[in-house]
């Protein structure tokens, strides 16, 4: 059953009952906007990121325009489904999230006709894994800078990373050190350098801590990746044109770059999630494309338009 959600209407939200895990109850939750005007039939889901949960109000926006019924998945132990007893956003294999996947599926295909699947970073990396493990027969697919490979120097990635796998097979629940500056979270949140209200509860500015058995969870869906996917359909693949690494907030590349991801290791990925992929690197854009500023946002969403109306609506 749905109800009234945080972002007020016309968004409802509905909690989808999972099975329980070693932390006890597990939920996640599936928001809805519908489109104005006459039902066309369509419908996108979107899924998030890592440290993040759905407050992108202008993408929704942008779908709602385009004729589709708005869907956003908070995943298990993140936003709106994170629990007091539980470690946020703490996975050991990114298929574990198939089971809310495929309720929310489900439940969005019993009605609609013509599905679009939407997720952004470590989301773009879970949701082509789960749609080429169901073989899913959707319309489209449009990942906002998926999280494709892992980022660091040689020796993080021929010393470090193999090291925290082994130890996460072994001690999940080991917290991995690491620096995190804040400079992404506050250049978006508007009581600090930013434009977007979000609850810093759910998104914090220093993010979450990672965990070994997750850094493995994620190196194996990266090895996925690197194996080759089989989404079946025309997949569109957004992100910044550069990586920026700012030293402080005062650097202008804090608003104009992806200081998160490396957006090559995206361009050389993107081709092995199926047959059919697009990529549109954007200049001036943010790690989320869609909260970059509102010129670039504007490039970002003719992009999509551009692709649905060559790819995906015809």
């Amino acid at each position: 059953m749905e109800s009234s959600d945080i972002l007020g209407p016309p968004y409802v939200a509905r909690t989808l009952k999972l099975r329980p895990d070693a932390e006890g109850e597990v939920v996640a939750t599936l928001v809805h906007r519908p489109a104005t005007g006459p039902s066309t039939g369509k419908a996108v889901l979107h899924v998030h990121g890592f440290a993040d949960y759905f407050f992108q109000t202008a993408a929704a926006d942008f779908w709602c325009d385009q004729g589709y019924d708005f869907y956003a998945l908070d995943l298990r132990k993140y936003g709106r489904s994170l629990r007091p007893h539980q470690t946020p956003n703490f996975v050991e294999d990114l298929t574990t999230y198939h089971e809310e996947l495929d309720q929310a599926y489900e439940a969005i295909s019993a009605n609609y006709r013509h599905i679009v699947l939407s997720a952004h970073s470590t989301g773009g990396l879970t949701v082509p894994i789960w749609a080429s493990d169901r073989r899913l027969d959707i319309a489209g697919m449009v990942l906002n800078a998926p999280w494709l490979d892992m980022q660091g120097d040689a020796l993080m990635r021929t010393v470090a990373l193999p090291v925290i796998q082994r130890l996460g097979g072994r001690r999940p629940r080991l917290e991995i050190p690491r620096k995190v500056s804040g400079f992404y979270a506050r250049s978006l949140h508007r009581d600090h350098d930013g434009e977007w209200d979000f609850d810093l509860a759910w998104k914090p500015l220093s993010s979450w801590p990672v965990y070994a058995g997750w850094v493995r969870a994620i190196r194996a869906g990266h090895a996925r990746v690197a194996a080759g996917l089989e989404v079946r359909a025309p997949i569109l693949v957004l992100s910044s044109s550069r990586s920026g690494h700012p030293s402080s907030m005062r650097d202008p590349s804090v608003f104009s770059t992806d200081i998160v991801l490396d957006v090559e290791q995206i361009r050389r990925r993107a081709p092995l999630l199926g047959r059919h992929v697009t990529l549109a690197q954007i200049d001036g854009a943010m790690h989320d494309v869609t909260l970059s500023r509102a010129p670039v946002r504007k490039v970002v969403f003719n992009e999509v338009a551009v692709f649905l109306s060559a790819y995906v609506d015809g």
